[in-house]
């Protein structure tokens, strides 16, 4: 176990932001919502979590939405602890950061991240919890899993998970993960706090945190798992995503390539 942080380290390098704290901490936890202009989606899915009544303090990664969504008063009715808003350059990795660095200065154990789009069931919270506790540092919800479901799932997103990117992060990581592209997943306090995963690098610009975090628990040998979850994508609308177009998925793909090929090893 690493030492409890009391300032931030001089080596991190974490991108420039606002925060906003709404409320007291209540809960050795945090979930971690990155988001930007997700509109109705994101006021929905807080109204869910703030419903099921865990007790789980909960901090909003803003990539600077302008869209009214994340006001204030609104996130405070539905008992959201913080707002990070995010000034400096930088996609999701760089929100992430800002979110991880103010979480574990303010001494939470674990963080939980799930996407701001409502695609994804929060009934799987407590299990996240309480895996934690048991001492895993890195858990991957995956919706194949047996209890975890995939409803409406693009068939492009079922191929390129199942037959490439899973297969290539597992490889990595000495583990087998089955859902790799899920963004549901949980990081103890002393994951992130490694001396040989060094989150907080510029380097983790994007989408690279994600895949990186994915590989480097299973090199280091650290006790991991995945947890079945439920992941739904609307029928008569659009796929919520802010990946676009070819060129974006090529760019994830290469990132996703780099950190199987350890590019972004310490």
């Amino acid at each position: 176990m690493y030492e409890k942080l009391t300032e931030m380290p001089s080596d991190w390098q974490v991108p420039d932001h606002d925060v906003r704290v709404l409320s007291p901490k209540i809960s050795s936890d945090v979930l971690v919502i990155p988001v930007i202009n997700e509109g109705q989606r994101i006021q929905n899915q807080l109204r869910n979590i703030h419903a099921l009544k865990l007790g789980l303090d909960v901090i909003i990664a803003d990539g600077g939405s302008t869209d009214g969504s994340l006001e204030p008063d609104f996130l405070a009715s539905v008992g959201v602890r913080t707002l990070i808003t995010k000034t400096g350059p930088g996609k999701l990795s760089a929100q992430l950061r800002c979110a991880y660095s103010w979480a574990l200065l303010q001494g939470y154990e674990g963080i939980i991240t799930v996407d701001g789009n409502g695609k994804d069931g929060m009934e799987a919270l407590p299990e996240f919890r309480r895996l934690l506790t048991e001492g895993y540092m890195y858990i991957q919800g995956s919706r194949y899993r047996p209890g975890g479901e995939a409803e409406n799932t693009p068939l492009s997103r079922t191929v390129g998970n199942r037959c490439v990117h899973a297969p290539m992060l597992s490889a990595a990581a000495g583990r087998w993960y089955s859902d790799t592209t899920n963004g549901f997943r949980g990081y103890s306090a002393d994951y992130l706090n490694h001396p040989e995963v060094r989150p907080f690098r510029d380097c983790f610009d994007q989408y690279e945190l994600l895949f990186y975090l994915t590989v480097r628990a299973g090199q280091l040998g650290l006790k991991t798992t995945e947890t079945p979850v439920r992941r739904s994508y609307p029928l008569d609308e659009a796929v919520p995503t802010k990946i676009k177009g070819m060129k974006g998925n090529v760019d994830l793909l290469k990132q996703a390539i780099g950190a199987a090929m350890g590019r972004y090893k310490p």
